[in-house]
């Protein structure tokens, strides 16, 4: 039996790289494999001279499921992360921040829905389109803890972000885009064409410049504070675990949060990730 490759990457158009997260039997859960792979194919495409934007996506009926809750998320982690609490908070807010300092362009096309930690992969992304029927959303604040990147209050403000975090409810492409989780929406079966279309256009730019013109952003982004609040707000998600209630619920955590997840239509199969 072959071992299954857990990214495929394409390329679909001059200087355009796909990276389709590929374990569609869990849903694509992120698991630290995965994240692995991710991050090395997007290093990849960041050094290939070829490649001037990227496309992360998801096979099967959803982008991402989450973390994978079924193992150790620690285990042969990507790159360092000192130990004590919020160990893995740390692990993973630098994964996705690295993604923040790639030289190229990086854009996340979800569809079915993204759940959890997933919604902290795609956020890290310079762009994000969705389908319009898509569902994102972090139902483990009804549970476990606030999100461990938590990009909620830059990304789609102080009553968006509050409602989504004292809830846990999901929202729709549609509404994602409106708060500002993402770019635009599109109907379901045009996603594909659409990003495309927009990754070729960035596509067009000569990569030096684009550079420039993501690290503008970013800068801005970061002398308002935004990377030190993340890594801030990474504490608060290691201090959720010494409450009471959370301690109840890591005696059987995957079993809990199958509980709270508000099941989309396009949920299929029992799922390991949701984190």
């Amino acid at each position: 039996m072959t071992k299954q490759e857990l990214v495929l990457v394409e390329n679909p158009a001059p200087g355009v790289r796909k990276i389709i997260l590929n374990r569609p039997e869990k849903r694509n859960a992120i698991s630290t494999p995965l994240r692995k792979e991710l991050l090395l194919a997007l290093q990849d495409a960041d050094r290939d001279s070829e490649v001037r934007v990227s496309i992360i996506c998801g096979a099967g009926p959803c982008f991402s499921s989450g973390y994978d809750l079924g193992g150790d998320l620690m285990v042969e982690a990507p790159h360092y992360t000192a130990a004590g609490d919020g160990e893995w908070s740390r692990q993973v807010t630098e994964s996705w921040l690295s993604i923040w300092d790639l030289a190229k362009p990086v854009i996340a096309q979800i569809h079915g829905y993204a759940l959890a930690g997933a919604t902290e992969l795609a956020a890290a992304c310079d762009l994000v389109y969705v389908a319009s029927d898509a569902q994102i959303g972090h139902p483990v604040v009804r549970v476990l803890s606030p999100p461990d990147f938590n990009y909620h209050p830059w990304l789609m403000g102080f009553r968006a972000s509050m409602e989504m975090m004292l809830t846990g409810d999901s929202i729709d492409g549609d509404e994602a885009a409106r708060v500002g989780f993402a770019n635009r929406s599109f109907p379901p079966d045009e996603l594909d064409e659409h990003v495309l279309a927009k990754a070729s256009q960035v596509a067009k730019i000569p990569a030096d410049l684009l550079q420039i013109n993501k690290r503008s952003v970013h800068r801005a982004m970061e002398v308002m504070g935004v990377r030190s609040a993340i890594r801030a707000m990474s504490d608060y998600q290691a201090l959720a675990g010494h409450l009471e209630s959370v301690q109840a619920f890591k005696e059987n955590a995957l079993e809990s949060i199958k509980k709270v997840v508000d099941r989309p239509k396009t949920a299929g199969a029992e799922t390991a990730g949701a984190g």
